[in-house]
C-alpha cells in the first residue's frame, strides 16, 4: 500500500503546481467545478480517513439571468438637447409677448348698433288752446295697443374713453277712433261720432359725447353731454277731411348722459343708459315765451357676446317727457300747450364692434 500513497501524492502535486504555472504564464486560473471540488475533498481509494486537502479559492456566485422579454429601454435624450429645446420655447414664448405688447391698439374705434321690438303707451295726455279738452291718446284715440319700434345708432370711440354717438330714434303713432265725446282742440270742434284720425310724430335725431372713467376694455362708465333735435308733427283729422288741427315744432335740447357695462358671467354682460333733462325751453330756445319741457330715456340691456366682434341684447326702454307753457300763436292757435307722453318699449338689439 506504501507504493499506492506515492502515486496519489505524485498526482496531487502535479495537481496543484499546473495552477501555479498558469498563472506564472499570464492566464487566469480555471475554478474548479462543483464536482471536482467534491472530488478533491473525498475519502482517499485506500479507504484511509485523512482526506487530501486542496488550496482553492471560493468560487464566486453566478449572475442571475437576464430576463429577455423585458422591452428595451430607449436611452433618454441627451441633457443639451432638452436644454436646446427649452431655450428656444421660452424665447419664443417671450417674443409672442414682447410682439403683443408692441403691437399698437387702433386710436379709434366704430360700433353700430340696430333694434327692433315694439311700443307701448303707458300714458299720454295732451291739450292744445287755453280753451282745448284735455285728450287721452289711449282711451280718445284708440292707442292702447302695440306699436312698431325701431332705433338706430353708430359710435365712435378716441383711445377707448371718448364716445361720439349719432342716434335716430323714429317715432309715430297713427290710429284712428269714433270720439265718444266733443273734443275741443285749437279752437276747433269735433263732435262726438266723428271718425277721427290722430297722429303723434316725434322722431329725434341726438348726438352725444361722453367719457369713460374705467379702464378695463370689458367695462364701462362714462358720463357726457347730449344734444337731441326734436321734430315734433301732432294732428287731428276727421276721415271725411272737413276737420283738421296741427301742430308742429322743431328745437334743439341738451341732454346729460350717463351710460354703463358690466361682465355678468362668461360672454354676458348687463347694461344701462340714461340721457335726461329739466329746463325751461325759452331759455334755451331765446325766445320770451315760457315753455317748460323735459326729456327721460332710460335703457336696460342684458345682452351676450357670442363673438368677438359682435353682440346681441334685449332692452327694456322707459321713455317720457313733454313740455307744458305758452308758445308762439298761430292763426289757429294762441299757442298755449301742455303735452306730456311715457312709454315702454321692448327690443331686440345687436350690435357690431371694430374692437374685439
Amino acid at each position: 500500500m506504501g507504493w499506492f500513497a506515492g502515486v496519489v501524492g505524485l498526482v496531487a502535486s502535479v495537481a496543484f503546481a499546473a495552477p501555479v504555472a498558469a498563472q506564472e504564464a499570464g492566464d487566469e486560473p480555471r475554478e474548479p467545478s462543483g464536482s471536482e471540488a467534491d472530488a478533491s475533498t473525498a475519502a482517499p481509494a485506500d479507504g484511509s480517513s485523512d482526506p487530501v486537502e486542496e488550496t482553492t479559492e471560493p468560487a464566486e456566485a453566478s449572475p442571475e439571468p437576464v430576463d429577455e422579454s423585458t422591452e428595451p429601454v430607449e436611452p433618454p435624450e441627451p441633457v443639451e438637447e432638452v436644454a436646446a429645446e427649452s431655450r428656444e420655447r421660452i424665447a419664443s414664448e417671450a417674443s409672442d409677448a414682447r410682439a403683443g405688447e408692441d403691437e399698437p391698439e387702433p386710436e379709434f374705434g366704430i360700433r353700430g348698433t340696430a333694434e327692433l321690438g315694439f311700443l307701448t303707451v303707458l300714458d299720454h295726455d295732451i291739450q292744445l288752446g287755453s280753451d282745448g279738452t284735455p285728450i287721452e291718446y289711449r282711451s280718445d284715440g284708440q292707442q292702447s295697443n302695440l306699436f312698431f319700434f325701431a332705433r338706430l345708432s353708430l359710435e365712435v370711440d378716441i383711445w377707448r374713453q371718448h364716445h361720439i354717438t349719432f342716434l335716430y330714434q323714429p317715432l309715430e303713432l297713427s290710429s284712428e277712433a269714433v270720439l265718444r265725446r266733443d273734443l275741443r282742440i285749437d279752437g276747433l270742434d269735433f263732435p262726438a261720432g266723428t271718425p277721427v284720425r290722430f297722429f303723434y310724430g316725434f322722431p329725434f335725431f341726438r348726438l352725444s359725447w361722453d367719457f369713460d372713467v374705467l379702464d378695463a376694455p370689458d367695462e364701462l362708465l362714462a358720463f357726457g353731454l347730449g344734444l337731441q333735435l326734436r321734430n315734433a308733427d301732432i294732428s287731428f283729422e276727421s276721415l271725411d277731411g272737413t276737420l283738421y288741427r296741427s301742430r308742429n315744432d322743431v328745437g334743439p335740447v341738451p341732454l346729460l348722459r350717463a351710460r354703463g357695462r358690466f361682465p355678468v358671467a362668461s360672454r354676458f354682460f348687463f347694461g344701462f343708459e340714461v340721457d335726461g333733462f329739466y329746463a325751461p325751453i325759452s331759455v334755451l330756445n331765446g325766445s320770451d315765451t315760457e315753455v317748460t319741457g323735459a326729456i327721460l330715456d332710460l335703457g336696460l340691456r342684458f345682452g351676450w357676446r357670442f363673438v368677438d366682434h359682435g353682440d346681441v341684447f334685449l332692452n327694456l326702454r322707459y321713455l317720457a317727457g313733454g313740455a307744458v307753457g305758452q308758445s308762439d300763436p298761430t292763426p289757429t292757435s294762441d299757442g298755449q300747450q301742455s303735452n306730456w307722453l311715457h312709454f315702454l318699449t321692448l327690443s331686440l338689439g345687436a350690435t357690431l364692434d371694430s374692437r374685439p
